[in-house]
């Protein structure tokens, strides 16, 4: 019985610990939320509401017999031009995963004429923010040095520790 609450402290302490890391999530975009990659959607309305960062990827979902996914550089874009793509990512399942890991300005199009109804995209990448930082705590006590809001605590859980472990 003692080592099981000894186990559970030390469990409890680790996820305390994990839960306290920063943290950092990429993020899968739909491309078109519902709509998906398809004619009659305005995709520069839906990158604006948006925020792509580095390690984010985009979700291409589409017709396979019908539309594609083509990376092109900002001047073929404008022009509905896929003669010199940077990359094709069509796999040819419709389903195609496209990872944002520069940090950059992205443009896709469709090869299959859609282009010129509107069927491209251009989306901005950049690195995530900082975390915003914690106000300063505002003490009247001078007693506690900022060194010792950190020790003591840290005293506590090791002796915490110590203690589940010697009673096993």
């Amino acid at each position: 019985m003692e080592k099981e609450r000894a186990a559970a402290v030390v469990v409890l302490l680790c996820l305390v610990v994990v839960m306290e890391l920063p943290k950092a999530s990429a993020t899968r975009y739909m491309v078109g939320g519902k709509m998906g990659w398809t004619s009659n959607v305005n995709y520069t309305i839906w990158a604006q509401d948006q925020h792509f960062y580095n390690g984010d990827w985009l979700f291409f979902v589409y017709d396979r017999n019908q539309m594609d996914v083509i990376e092109v550089n900002q001047t073929n874009y404008v022009s509905c031009n896929a003669e010199h793509p940077l990359h094709n990512w069509t796999t040819g399942a419709g389903r195609d995963v496209v990872p944002l890991n520069v940090t950059r300005d992205y443009y896709f199009i469709t090869s299959k004429g859609y282009c010129y109804g509107g069927m491209k995209l251009a989306v901005k990448v950049e690195n995530m923010p900082p975390p915003p930082e914690a106000a300063p705590v505002k003490s009247k006590s001078s007693d506690l040095t900022p060194a010792s809001q950190f020790v003591l605590p840290a005293v506590f859980a090791i002796g915490a520790m110590w203690d589940a472990l010697v009673r096993l």
